[in-house]
């Protein structure tokens, strides 16, 4: 009941900061902002919507495994942030852009502007509903099953509520309840150390000395190279999933586009980065000190690390308060992840494949629409899923944000003059991640080698090599006419 209330007043307090954000509703206003977001709260809010649920729940599980190797490819996000803010933004301020793709319009053509898109399109469907699946089946099992609602009733329910609040003022208002958000999982975060550290009576020094001297401590991975956990793969991975995840992908780069100027928006980027790293590193040594809490007292835990918190929580071992704490860091994590995903979602399908960005009408519309198959897609996922949800969802991004990565790059890095075949465009993207999936194949059977996330930079190379030998097939046509 207590959970209930807290939620309640919660959404009012988002609905109301959405009605103070909306201003007119106008479409510059939910696409744009207006562009006069402060930095620091576009920063801080970007924050927790790269966290999410994911974080939330999958990363501390992953020390059982992996131990904290997961800081290898944080560390790797510095240089991709930085790759973001000084190579990508200046490109997208000095066009003017609402949505990034134009961008391939500009330099390409139409074929590769909407093949860009569409890409955009899969992968933030897929990856918003892998994001909420989880976040949808830990409040149904911590608050909804004792509510006698079933799973897709508490999905619908939440979609509703964020597409309730959102609907208004679009990226105007997500800037600042995603700071709020923000700040609701970080407090969550600490509140759930502190049950741990008071159930063992832990000091802050005493705990810092117990996850040190675990083996599970570990972060680096030099000795092994077909390790997926190996350092040069997992920093040099974090780094081009920053590119791709970050700067390539409309619902991350919409936030950026509101500050005021390029230089406001670069800030954000580098402060963004240095908070990265810290927070995760919470998380992780969060992961190991519940793995020690539960081996100290006994406690049989699931295999898979995506259920061990919500185990610790839910079953009463740390007490009401980290109940509390955690159920409402879930709902924060579910807005966050899916407020902006909406709204990004809806300005790439009005601009990007409808071009009508001052249809106002349509754009209400199309919020609605985005909201109905992503809730689609939460459903599927549920039935399909057989894997840890933070690597679904690195998985998924390598295959469908491949393609976009090797346009970009194509595109800022080969002399303006060169064009690619406009035709061969979107069959080049189609077949660079499935050329990506057979190599993975035949690698696992042939050579007991597991490709991990730096499948990203083949998939990616595959598209610009295949964009670089259609010109060759234009210079020869050319030649020979």
């Amino acid at each position: 009941m207590l959970f209930l209330f807290v939620a309640v007043a919660y959404f009012l307090f988002l609905v109301g900061v959405s009605r103070l954000t909306a201003g007119h509703q106008t479409n510059d206003i939910f696409y744009r902002g207006e562009r006069r977001s402060p930095w620091w709260a576009v920063a801080f809010g970007m924050l927790g919507a790269s966290l999410s649920g994911v974080t939330f729940v999958s990363v501390p599980g992953m020390v059982r495994f992996s131990d904290m190797t997961y800081m290898q490819m944080c560390l790797g996000f510095i240089p991709g942030y930085l790759l973001v803010a000084f190579i990508l933004l200046p490109v997208y301020y000095r066009l003017g852009l609402t949505s990034i793709y134009g961008y391939l319009e500009h330099r390409f053509g139409l074929r590769s502007y909407r093949t860009g898109a569409s890409f955009f399109l899969l992968s933030k469907l897929l990856g918003a509903a892998v994001r909420l699946y989880l976040v949808c089946l830990i409040l149904q099992r911590v608050v909804f099953d004792s509510l006698g609602c079933p799973f897709w009733l508490s999905a619908v329910v939440i979609l509703l509520l964020i597409w309730f609040y959102s609907r208004r003022g679009g990226i105007a208002t997500i800037v600042w309840t995603d700071c709020i958000q923000t700040l609701v999982l970080l407090v969550a975060l600490v509140f759930i150390v502190r049950a741990i550290l008071q159930a063992e009576g832990w000091g802050i020094g005493e705990a810092v000395s117990v996850v040190a001297e675990n083996p599970m401590s570990r972060i680096f991975e030099l000795s092994d190279w077909t390790s997926r956990q190996y350092f040069w793969k997992q920093f040099l991975s974090g780094a081009f999933i920053v590119v791709v995840m970050t700067g390539l992908d409309q619902d991350m780069m919409q936030k950026n586009l509101t500050c005021r100027t390029l230089h406001d928006s670069q800030k954000n980027m580098i402060v963004n980065s240095l908070l990265y790293v810290p927070v995760n590193l919470l998380f992780l040594a969060l992961g190991v000190l519940m793995y020690v809490f539960a081996a100290r007292h006994g406690i049989s835990l699931p295999t898979a690390g995506d259920e061990v918190m919500p185990l610790l929580c839910a079953s009463g071992y740390l007490g009401q308060v980290a109940l509390l704490s955690f159920t409402i860091g879930m709902a924060a994590a579910a807005f966050s992840s899916a407020d902006s995903a909406l709204t990004a979602l809806t300005t790439s399908v009005c601009i990007d494949l409808l071009h009508r960005p001052d249809d106002e009408h349509l754009r209400r519309r199309m919020h609605v629409v985005v909201t109905v198959v992503v809730l689609l897609c939460i459903l599927v996922f549920r039935v399909l899923n057989s894997t840890s949800v933070i690597d679904a969802v690195y998985i998924i991004a390598s295959y469908t944000y491949g393609p976009l990565l090797g346009l970009f790059a194509f595109g800022l890095f080969v002399p303006s003059r060169i064009r690619p075949s406009e035709k061969a465009v979107p069959w080049i993207c189609i077949a660079s991640p499935v050329l990506c999936f057979a190599l993975s194949q035949v690698a696992a059977s042939a050579w007991n080698y597991h490709f991990g996330y730096e499948l990203l930079l083949i998939n990616g190379s595959l598209t610009a090599l295949g964009l670089w030998l259609s010109t060759l097939f234009l210079f020869k046509k050319a030649v020979v006419s």
